[in-house]
């Protein structure tokens, strides 16, 4: 693929983008690699099999395509995931047929869940061969098509171009979601004149409603009367980029924040209104606001159970203002008084062009609402009992917040280190809390560092993990040392599975049944043998100096931090339970 030199790449000028419109006969291969470029994807992450070698061939030798060989499927589309939730743009991963097609699926279902823009290209059999049971012949797109925004299964090379122009446009666009792309081996060596379709049209699609005026008035004049209002923010008001949006908000309506898991870092973590965290794990003075409040507005939250707990009893005393593009979410699982379907930041900057610019003197009942908020937070702070004799993973998490000045993206895999991680690292930038929420992901959180550190060069990135989802995508070392990419990864090791262990202690009378990790592998050596420095802690004495090497060490680096298998995550409201039944637990203030 000779359209264009190094040189000429780098520049990204008019003369490039001329070279790559130019409609040459080109065999499949190129067309999509071409049509890449055009859509300014940077990377893509795959693993290569029979059904791709055409695609393969076409890159050998191209300066201008980077990609990145991962050692398992799985770790390419997480590692997709990572790219696109750390940039803002749409990820890119591609796989062979069958089983590396399958591998995929995880991946696939947690962008879908979370709302991610990926572009995900499969490999399949030739068409003569589809329906005949061929080797290595799976049905992705049957298996996938709960979990993708679309699909499409290319059966022409001259379809190539415009069928990728349609992915990315349905990908990154609306709300946001994987796309499968499924190319036939013989399509990819087919022979077909490139043409890139400048503009892209979907009959019927919709992606950007725009919010109807009188539903903003309506949402200022509940603003107006309430005297304890609560603003929601969920994923996607991070999807939106709605940071400002939200910070102009709530500080002119002088209205407090909590944050859902995928809400985290889209209003700053240390300002005087944020609550924290909602929910299972959530404050208590979040949660006891939610109980409270009289006008509860949701700006991109879809009310997941982990928030809601106990629906019927979920925030009672207050209406409802739910901001959301997808209108599938609005009413769907609490009762909405003012439905308002747009983007979050175009509705957010609609309800304050008709807001005062100085914010309002509150009314007594609101300084009081803001009173009871402070009262809550200062009573029952998140806490827990610090030792100088074991080391405390929420003490490793205060650390890495600490030392990072809370701008360092931070990737996480699914339990109780997640929980942590939400808890007490305080975000100051948007868009660098990367974990699975709506799935709950294990093994997703390294590969999505790996991501967000090729997307973000300059950015610290910071892989928490719990060491059992560590062992589900380790191999993936090999790719931070062969590329230096310069990951710190945090490993809060209990030796057991400990949500699972936390559960079993507390709901099933300690019953504890096949969650001991004996036999894991050590940390350190493991890390070392893919070539990577790594670092051992067990008290709070070694933390803070191992972690200090580990940032200072230009390249990647692991820290095994070992902890206390009893340590559990508090606050907790059992599955089932209102938000109002608040375990408290954690020691003292």
């Amino acid at each position: 693929m000779n359209i264009i030199t190094k040189e000429q790449g780098d520049l990204r000028s008019e003369q490039v983008r001329s070279a790559l419109l130019r409609e040459d006969i080109l065999p499949g291969s190129e067309i999509l690699l071409r049509t890449l470029l055009l859509e300014g994807v940077e990377c893509v992450f795959g693993y290569p099999g029979g059904a791709l070698l055409y695609i393969y061939d076409a890159m050998h030798g191209s300066r201008q395509f980077r990609h990145i060989l991962t050692r398992h499927e799985q770790g390419a589309i997480h590692a997709a995931d990572g790219y696109a939730r750390s940039t803002g743009r749409t990820g890119v991963c591609l796989a062979t047929s069958g089983p590396g097609a399958t591998n995929l699926v995880t991946g696939i279902a947690t962008a879908y869940a979370d709302s991610v823009p990926l572009i995900v290209i499969t490999g399949n059999v030739a068409t003569t061969l589809i329906g005949t049971d061929a080797f290595q012949e799976a049905d992705i797109i049957g298996m996938t098509q709960p979990i993708t925004k679309h699909s499409y299964f290319v059966r022409r090379a001259e379809d190539l171009a415009p069928t990728l122009r349609r992915a990315f446009y349905l990908a990154g666009t609306g709300r946001k979601g994987p796309v499968l792309v499924d190319i036939p081996k013989d399509v990819s060596a087919e022979l077909a004149a490139f043409r890139y379709p400048e503009t892209v049209e979907v009959p019927g699609y919709a992606p950007y409603p725009k919010p109807e005026p009188e539903r903003i008035v309506e949402l200022l004049d509940a603003l107006a009367c309430a005297e304890r209002p609560l603003l929601l923010v969920g994923g996607g008001a991070v999807r939106s980029g709605a940071e400002e949006a939200l910070l102009a908000f709530a500080e002119r309506a002088g209205i407090p924040v909590t944050t859902t898991l995928l809400g985290m870092a889209a209003f700053p973590g240390g300002h005087p209104l944020w609550l924290g965290m909602p929910g299972m794990h959530g404050t208590y003075a979040a949660n006891q606001a939610l109980q409270q409040c009289d006008l509860l507005i949701s700006a991109g939250a879809r009310f997941d159970d982990r928030v809601t707990m106990k629906l019927e009893s979920f925030a009672p005393k207050a209406a409802v203002a739910h901001i959301d593009l997808d209108p599938a979410e609005v009413g769907k699982l609490v009762p909405v008084s003012i439905p308002l379907i747009g983007d979050v930041r175009t509705v957010l900057e609609a309800v304050i062009e008709r807001m005062p610019e100085q914010p309002a003197v509150q009314p007594p009942a609101r300084e009081a609402w803001l009173a009871q908020v402070r009262r809550w937070q200062e009573e029952q702070p998140l806490r827990y009992t610090d030792s100088a004799a074991e080391l405390k993973p929420q003490y490793v998490i205060e650390l890495l917040s600490r030392t990072s000045g809370g701008e360092a993206i931070v990737t996480t895999d699914v339990g109780q280190h997640q929980m942590w991680t939400a808890q007490y690292f305080r975000f100051t930038q948007p868009r660098s809390f990367l974990t699975s929420g709506g799935l709950g992901t294990m093994g997703f959180g390294f590969p999505a560092a790996i991501g967000a550190q090729i997307g973000s060069p300059g950015r610290l990135v910071i892989s928490v993990n719990g060491d059992g989802g560590m062992q589900m995508c380790a191999q993936e070392l090999a790719i931070c040392a062969l590329h230096g990419l310069p990951v710190k990864i945090a490993v809060i090791n209990n030796r057991t599975l400990g949500m699972i262990r936390q559960w079993q202690e507390l709901i099933y009378e300690g019953r504890y049944s096949h969650i001991d990790l004996a036999g894991s592998p050590d940390f350190v050596l493991l890390a070392e043998a893919y070539g990577v420095k790594a670092f051992r802690a067990s008290s709070r004495e070694e933390a803070d100096e191992v972690w200090r090497a580990a940032l200072a060490h230009p390249g990647p680096a692991l820290v095994d931090f070992v902890v206390a298998k009893e340590e559990l995550v508090y606050p907790m409201v059992p599955q089932g339970r209102s938000l109002d039944d608040m375990i408290l637990g954690g020691g003292t203030p």
